[in-house]
């Protein structure tokens, strides 16, 4: 999940909710031919027939490529998952999804075979952003528009959009839950641990450099930081390696809830319960434990899912020419970044639907 962005995108980005690209409204269901599969509220509904109005009436038909790695990730698979489900609500598009891969070089014979079908538009989620820029900017110079999804391409030639999750806001967002749960409890000088995930990513460096950030507003810092690799397994060993330095802590925040489950597995075994922690990324499993509330997880930050989704609608726009029904102008914007919610006890009914397994 790596969304370092160029600074020409920074500067011209928009911050959008997971739910408005589009217009439309949430459903408790959605039309897919992966029904059992599918999150039930990371799709949104399209008209069936003509009947519908605005960007949701039929239109003409788009033949959408999509690339994205492997499914081997509680997150990864909900992205190939959504955006699916959302391709299969529309009758005016049809779907052509490559196997997912973590071979560049496979990615880059995969995209380059969507090129040569001449698909009207590309959604691709690469493996490696700097790797698959020159395959992109193989289709754009094709003039196969191309949806950059997530991980960024190093040239903004390469894509018409790009479209993705903040990974510094959601960093700065834990650090503001924690901060300022910290100080409503009046703890004056807290022990506040992070573990992280891969540490040589972008998004990572990112995600800490946020939890720093929100931190600082409440006068707090972090004292122990240990990096995992986004695996439960990591992620129980790093915990375990935390806890033994240190015998008290106030506040810890996981960057990822499927690397989560072996930090909580790590903190049952030691018997410790006298912190709180915030996760990160926002699985089912993450947002069942934060609405039981029998557990030290009391929050996780969300890093939207269902953003694959959202690509699927905005290429569907591209290839019919069209805007965004809630803006103003006929032009689609350059890049979205989705805004990282910070789900407790109190608002988890209304995340949990769309939570990623």
């Amino acid at each position: 999940m790596d969304s370092s962005r160029s600074a020409g995108i920074d500067r011209r980005r928009l911050l959008f909710g997971s739910a408005v690209i589009g217009g439309g409204v949430l459903l408790a269901g959605c039309t897919s031919n992966h029904k059992e599969d599918t999150p039930t509220s990371d799709v949104k509904t399209a008209a069936a027939s003509g009947s519908g109005s605005g960007n949701e009436a039929l239109g003409k038909h788009v033949v959408i490529g999509f690339s994205a790695p492997a499914a081997d990730h509680g997150w990864m698979a909900a992205i190939t998952k959504n955006a699916e489900a959302q391709a299969g609500a529309y009758s005016d598009v049809h779907l052509e999804a490559v196997e997912g891969t973590n071979d560049v070089n496979a990615q880059i014979s995969q995209v380059q075979t969507l090129i040569g079908k001449k698909v009207d538009v590309l959604v691709i989620l690469p493996f490696d952003g700097k790797a698959l820029t020159a395959v992109s900017q193989q289709a754009m110079d094709a003039g196969i528009p191309v949806v950059n999804l997530d991980r960024v391409f190093d040239s903004p030639l390469a894509y018409r959009t790009w479209i993705g999750g903040d990974n510094f806001g959601m960093g700065l967002n834990a650090g503001l839950y924690i901060g300022k749960t910290l100080k409503d409890k009046g703890v004056a000088n807290p022990v506040i641990g992070e573990i992280a995930g891969i540490d040589n990513l972008d998004l990572t460096k990112q995600r800490s450099s946020g939890f720093r950030k929100g931190l600082a507003k409440y006068g707090f810092k972090v004292d122990i930081r240990q990096a995992a690799q986004f695996t439960a397994d990591s992620g129980q060993q790093v915990m375990s390696n935390v806890l033994q330095a240190r015998s008290h802590l106030d506040a810890v925040w996981n960057h990822d809830d499927d690397q989560g489950i072996g930090v909580e597995a790590a903190i049952k075994q030691a018997g410790r319960d006298e912190f709180f922690m915030v996760g990160g990324a926002g699985s089912k499993h993450a947002m069942e434990e934060i609405k039981a509330d029998n557990s030290v997880l009391k929050a996780t930050v969300v890093y939207p899912s269902n953003m694959s989704a959202s690509a699927i609608r905005v290429a569907r726009l591209i290839g019919q020419s069209k805007g965004m029904g809630d803006l103003v102008g006929t032009d689609l914007p350059s890049s979205l970044t989705l805004f990282s919610a910070t789900v407790t006890k109190e608002n988890v009914d209304q995340y949990l639907p769309g939570a990623f397994s």
